[in-house]
């Protein structure tokens, strides 16, 4: 089983390596990190501040958005392709195939994580700016946040289209940043039927937002990347939700392929 897997994560890698889109990010992202420079000059003492949080905010946004766009076209790509009439054949396991594909996700983008985080301490070194063990939480978590992304990318792709997946998803992604927004909608409106729905929200999407809290409240206490920030305690924690949701999600979708009818 684990050789079934590990060749399908890999063969899924070298799929995804040859998407030229891939490529583009990359230079969207070390265009953003060059940005962050030109406007931290233009600040008055805030370069570092400024070059750690777009450097961030590019690791998270267009990971995530990578993590989707991978994740509705490369398991649908089999289907539309028809190579999966070949795969059912074979002694390979459905719920195989899709948790091998998610591997290999795991593989591209935790690459492309690295090469986002190398491009944005580049250039926090070429300025001067100390690396410190918070710009590494910070990037851990925004790590975990794309892995969780992809996994919800992974779960529409098990039954739905490339189109409806990536809308769907991204919805999911934009839901998930507002949580604090919802809990305060869930608390404190008016209305019982807003109150019922944000209740209902916040227990069916992914709390996304606990993988960026930089300049935001955590236990009532303000933390920052750029001064104090969360624990080694608050970031396994964060950690183990995002996996909780990954584990959650990737079965959903096993289950839903599994029924799919491809003849």
């Amino acid at each position: 089983m684990i050789h079934r897997l590990w060749a399908i994560a890999l063969n899924t890698f070298r799929e995804a390596a040859r998407i030229r889109v891939l490529y583009g990010i990359l230079v969207l992202v070390v265009g953003a990190n060059l940005l962050a420079v030109v406007l931290g000059e233009m600040s008055i003492n805030e370069q570092s501040r400024v070059a750690r949080d777009i450097g961030l905010a590019g690791i998270s946004l267009f990971g995530s958005l990578t993590a989707i766009f991978l994740g509705v076209f490369l398991l649908y790509g089999e289907v539309q392709r028809r190579t999966i009439y070949t795969i059912v054949t074979k002694p390979i396991a459905r719920w195989e195939f899709v948790a091998g594909k998610y591997l290999g996700m795991v593989l591209i983008l935790s690459v492309l994580v690295a090469l986002f985080t190398g491009a944005m301490m580049a250039l926090l070194t070429w300025q001067g700016v100390a690396i410190t063990g918070a710009l590494g939480k910070a990037v851990f978590l925004a790590w975990c946040e794309v892995l969780t992304v992809a996994a919800i990318a992974v779960f529409f792709s098990a039954f739905s289209s490339p189109f409806l997946s990536g809308i769907f998803a991204l919805a999911l992604f934009v839901i998930g940043r507002v949580t604090p927004d919802l809990r305060n909608a869930a608390n404190d409106a008016e209305a019982t039927w807003i109150r019922g729905v944000a209740r209902a929200t916040l227990e069916i999407v992914p709390d996304l937002h606990l993988f960026a809290i930089s300049g935001r409240t955590v236990e009532g206490k303000a933390v920052s990347v750029h001064g104090d920030f969360v624990s080694w305690g608050y970031v396994l924690s964060s950690a183990g939700h995002g996996l909780f949701w990954i584990l959650a999600l990737l079965t959903f979708a096993c289950v839903l392929f599994q029924r799919r009818d491809f003849v």
